[in-house]
């Protein structure tokens, strides 16, 4: 087998402004919002260090200290968590990043869209293939994790790799959509990409989702982008550019991914992981069930 290059750095862009979740978002970053009691960012990072991520670029805003807080040490509150013998809270807020694993903050002084942010870790990158992983899209399996399932196919590979999932056609607006053809080897080439197409434009049914393995390569193309829709430069149209001479391959994962951009899927992620949460899913279900009771739909 072809030894490809290792995927050692993960870029995460939360300089986003979270306009869908304001007021919150006024002073709190959207990726710190939780779920039951683990930040969006956090579940993100997991994913990223489950796959072998060894270094985490974050592209942030000036505005946004609280994910920076969050992933250094806390020492007054660690010393009296300590004090109390609180260890299983202690350890969960200390063991969040491994030591071994570096963190790289870049501002991105300009919202500027996705394709500008990753463009903004460029120096933090290097010549070396990348990660990036939207903390918006969260996926849930009970196997191997999104980022994990692309490693292994892009260890086989070499080859650029998108995660994708099928959409309903009247959600294409609001996606990057690809156009594929199935490989030799069984694999989905893309040979189109269109950021946000009309449902009778749009090449097929396979949604762009917040996880991506990329080339280097991608930073010359992202350069020379032109901003597109809604006046940025889109992460789309770079690596849709980049199809010229690199291949980029669509990779369903499998698990259930969450929209947490969106109220709705925030809100569904919430209940579905409270569900699993040893420590409340009994009350949760009980509440659950007097709701539906007062509502006659049990």
């Amino acid at each position: 087998m072809t030894n490809y290059k290792t995927v050692r750095k993960a870029v995460f862009p939360v300089a986003g402004l979270g306009t869908r979740f304001l007021p919150a978002t006024k002073s709190i970053p959207k990726e710190m919002l939780p779920i039951v009691d683990k930040p969006l960012i956090q579940y993100a990072v997991e994913e990223a260090l489950e796959a072998g991520i060894d270094t985490l670029i974050f592209v942030t805003s000036r505005k946004k200290h609280a994910i920076s807080d969050h992933f250094d040490s806390a020492f007054e509150l660690e010393t009296k968590l300590a004090e109390a013998g609180k260890t299983e809270l202690l350890e969960r807020i200390t063991e969040i990043v491994p030591d071994e694993v570096s963190r790289v903050h870049v501002t991105q002084t300009e919202a500027l869209g996705l394709g500008h942010a990753i463009l903004c870790a460029e120096s933090a990158v290097g010549d070396e293939p990348f990660a990036i992983l939207l903390a918006d899209d969260m996926v849930r399996n009970d196997g191997p994790g999104a980022l994990s399932q692309m490693m292994h196919s892009y260890r086989q590979t070499g080859a650029s790799i998108i995660g994708v999932e099928q959409i309903p056609r009247e959600w294409t607006s609001s996606y990057g959509i690809v156009g594929v053809e199935e490989n030799e080897e069984g694999h989905k080439a893309i040979h189109t990409m269109v950021e946000k197409p009309a449902p009778e434009d749009a090449p097929s049914r396979l949604g762009v989702v917040g996880r991506y393995i990329l080339d280097p390569a991608v930073f010359s193309y992202l350069r020379k982008t032109p901003r597109g829709a809604g006046g940025e430069i889109q992460l789309t149209d770079g690596i849709s550019a980049m199809l010229q001479s690199h291949s980029v391959l669509a990779f369903p994962f499998e698990g259930e991914r969450y929209d947490c951009g969106s109220r709705h899927g925030f809100i569904k992620a919430t209940i579905d992981y409270a569900l699993e949460h040893e420590a409340i899913r009994e009350e949760m279900l009980d509440h659950m069930h007097t709701l539906l009771r007062k509502s006659g739909k049990v």
